[in-house]
């Protein structure tokens, strides 16, 4: 009998997290790589001619720096897990922060209400919480629980960067009546990169400090709250509190997410809004507190889809306002 051929198989296409990984450890070892050359040719002709300063310092801004990347490439930017059956996209729910009405999304893939600037991450087919970008130099969303770490990137980066263009400049201007030669060759291939990434990691930090103070996140641009009013904002002094300093809180490991974190006493979820209500509901509850709390203006009504991802904002307003009943008699 004849022999047949076996079928073939159609090739595989690759995994898409390979490049994004590839380029990742690329970073990594191309600033192995850029620090090994400045530590075995300028640095050590510094350290050979009593110049220790110059690799002490420069020594522990490279710690610094291979810590926070290494740390920011592994860490939870805070992954919300996908939620359980129960739960549906014909229920709403409406939350207050800060004396703004957010209606939560509902997420097809993680299938659960998002919480106030969660977002779904393309890349990674997450949602992250407090999400701010998805960074590709590491192959990682930058969301509440590794925020710092990226800002500490970022401060690290510039002065590591700083510190090696200073002492290759410091090198080759200690060594002009010497003649041309490997240590000032190496050199120059660390001064010119190093000087490249200065400028635009030094932008980058001054655009991350001008975001923090004013709690604005990267993703949802300038000006995309109604009349102005952010209410994620509390204050310069505040906002890089809660940005550094705040605890993180537990991870969401449950199978179900809906508001597991609380954020101050201005977060008060509101359910149920499928039974009448009357013009009241509109405005947010009264807050335990010794003081009142910030004012906003009403908030006026825009079209649905054009507040920021994951907000809702307009749309929460809208469907209030559809479903408010007024009773005659009070």
């Amino acid at each position: 009998m004849p022999l047949l051929k076996a079928p073939h198989l159609p090739p595989r296409a690759p995994l898409p997290w390979i490049l994004p990984s590839l380029f990742a450890a690329f970073n990594v070892a191309l600033l192995l790589i850029f620090s090994g050359l400045f530590f075995a040719f300028p640095c050590r002709w510094l350290a050979q001619n009593g110049e220790w300063a110059f690799p002490l310092v420069t020594g522990l801004l490279c710690v610094l720096t291979v810590f926070s990347l290494v740390s920011l490439n592994f860490s939870d930017p805070g992954i919300l897990h996908q939620g359980s059956n129960e739960q549906g996209p014909t229920m709403v729910h409406v939350v207050w922060v800060n004396h703004r009405a957010f209606r939560l999304q509902w997420c097809q893939k993680c299938c659960f209400h998002c919480p106030p600037r969660t977002y779904h991450c393309p890349w990674c087919n997450i949602c992250v919480e407090d999400f701010d970008h998805h960074c590709k130099w590491v192959n990682n969303c930058i969301g509440h629980r590794n925020f710092r770490f990226f800002l500490l990137l970022v401060l690290s980066l510039c002065l590591y960067s700083g510190a090696m263009l200073v002492t290759c400049l410091i090198f080759l201007g200690r060594t002009t009546h010497l003649p041309f030669s490997l240590d000032k060759a190496m050199a120059l291939v660390v001064a010119v990169p190093a000087a490249g990434f200065l400028v635009p990691l030094s932008l980058l930090l001054l655009i991350q400090a001008a975001s923090v103070s004013a709690a604005e996140r990267s993703y949802e641009g300038k000006g995309q709250y109604l009349q102005g009013y952010n209410p994620f904002d509390r204050g310069c002094a505040n906002n890089w509190y809660l940005t550094i300093c705040a605890p993180l809180g537990p991870k969401y490991m449950a199978e179900a997410v809906w508001l597991q974190r609380m954020v101050g006493s201005d977060w008060v979820p509101k359910q149920n809004l499928h039974v009448p209500l009357c013009p009241s509901a509109l405005r947010p509850p009264a807050l335990p507190g010794p003081g009142p709390g910030p004012q906003a203006q009403p908030p006026g009504l825009c079209k649905p889809g054009t507040g920021p991802p994951g907000s809702g904002e307009a749309a929460a307003l809208q469907e209030v306002r559809s479903v408010c009943v007024c009773g005659g008699g009070g």
